[in-house]
């Protein structure tokens, strides 16, 4: 699979803590809205 600048996202499913619990959330959940996804090596890793 292959993702470019201005194509939409494939959605998927992720882990998340949110309001202090751990939930599975997916990007569909948030059609419509805008989204910020960061991501970034393990922590502790020399990555």
């Amino acid at each position: 699979m292959t993702v470019r600048v201005g194509q939409k996202a494939p959605d998927f499913k992720a882990a998340a803590y949110y309001k202090g619990d751990f939930t599975e959330v997916k990007l569909s959940d948030f059609e419509g809205k805008w989204r910020l996804l960061c991501f970034y090596p393990g922590d502790f890793t020399f990555v």
